[in-house]
């Protein structure tokens, strides 16, 4: 009951407006106005206070839509974050063939811009259509992509308290992501001692190259990038490196920041473990003259848990019918990644995520395969219908 031209303008619409992670105003009045044509009434329609919770550099909250039901049943939720990657920055989305692609050097937005729309087209095909359906929350978190922070921020009683989540943030619609990863982000904060580089270098003490030493030492034991000891699997990545102010001056400050993900708790501790030693270590073999060392100071923020799903949870169930239901054969599967069902989950919402057409995310060849967003707005409203 799709209608596939209007599915389609609401996504190409959502592409085209600006959202980077914290500066989601203008998706918020898009999408608001979309769902006010569709039928929903503004006081089912607010924000919450997320973004002042989270402080500065925020914007606006969390977008919440609280739809009444028309039959009695638990109250569900559909979700898809609404910022994207600076790569998306001015995007101009363009069909192409069967896809949907950025028009110049940008990325595409499609990550989550087909899952905002889909569920859009959802909403209005059921207030379209006077479809029968249960109370429904639509969220649509902020900064999803720096760290999850909007869907952190949740507070169920704002939602309406719903029984299950249906978030869409994937590639092919028949998806069904189960579990997925905890992940932890690092800082070292290094600190040497500024000499003149030419005159007195032996003097000073180099805080880039206690991090040189204690990168290179992590790699060396097997702690970076893809990690594979005996059954036991994670990841680990250098995101940023900061410091120094000229290159005759000894750098005596120096700040890395990284992240590491597993789906083992107790071996995502051990990778942390691995990384803050070889920082410590590396600290104290780096000596000036006098045989001072340097210093650092490493600190982690858990960004989010692992979880997985029984395949006889309802939201999984449910799920799994609705992908039938358009001829398709489900495919659970748990996810090398972190997604904001990873905090609803953590906080006893339990949450399945749904492809919806979105490809080569965080790329500059990223494009959104038609059929299957189209596909996915069935399976939503399909997901709607057997809720009830």
């Amino acid at each position: 009951m799709i209608n596939n031209d209007r599915a389609l303008s609401h996504l190409l619409d959502l592409l085209a407006v600006e959202g980077p992670s914290g500066q989601e105003a203008k998706v918020v009045e898009a999408i608001s106005k979309k769902l006010v044509s569709a039928g929903c009434k503004k006081a089912w329609i607010k924000t919450d206070d997320a973004h002042k919770r989270l402080g500065a550099g925020y914007g606006i909250g969390n977008l919440i839509v609280k739809m009444p039901g028309t039959i009695k049943a638990p109250r569900i939720m559909f979700s898809a974050h609404m910022d994207t990657v600076p790569l998306c920055k001015g995007a101009v989305p363009v069909v192409k063939g069967n896809r949907i692609v950025a028009k110049g050097n940008t990325g595409l937005g499609g990550d989550d811009r087909s899952g905002c729309a889909a569920i859009v087209s959802m909403a209005e095909t059921i207030l379209k259509n006077k479809i029968p359906h249960p109370p429904m929350t639509l969220l649509f978190p902020i900064a999803e992509e720096n760290g999850l922070h909007g869907s952190r921020m949740v507070r169920f009683k704002d939602l309406g308290n719903p029984a299950m989540g249906f978030n869409l943030d994937g590639q092919e619609p028949n998806e069904i992501v189960i579990g997925a990863m905890s992940a932890v982000r690092w800082k070292a904060e290094i600190k040497g001692i500024s000499t003149h580089a030419g005159l007195e270098p032996h003097k000073g003490i180099s805080a880039g190259l206690i991090g040189s030493k204690a990168m290179a030492a992590i790699a060396e034991q097997g702690y970076f990038g893809k990690i594979v000891k005996g059954n036991r699997k994670g990841t680990s990545n250098l995101g940023s490196v900061s410091g120094g102010e000229a290159s005759n001056q000894v750098m005596d400050q120096c700040i890395m920041t990284g992240e590491c993900r597993s789906h083992s708790q107790a071996f995502l501790e051990q990778i942390v473990k691995v990384h803050r030693a070889s920082f410590e270590r590396a600290a104290k073999s780096v000596t000036n003259d006098k045989g001072k060392c340097g210093k650092v100071k490493f600190s982690t923020i858990s960004d989010y848990r692992a979880f997985r799903l029984r395949k006889s949870e309802a939201c999984v169930k449910i799920a799994s019918k609705a992908v039938e239901t358009v001829d398709l054969k489900p495919n659970p599967l748990i996810m090398d990644a972190g997604l904001d069902a990873n905090n609803f989950n953590q906080k006893g919402l339990p949450t399945v995520t749904l492809g919806s057409g979105s490809h080569k995310f965080h790329q500059l060849e990223e494009y959104v395969d038609i059929k299957e967003y189209l596909t996915a707005c069935e399976v939503l409203l399909d997901i709607a219908r057997l809720a009830s």
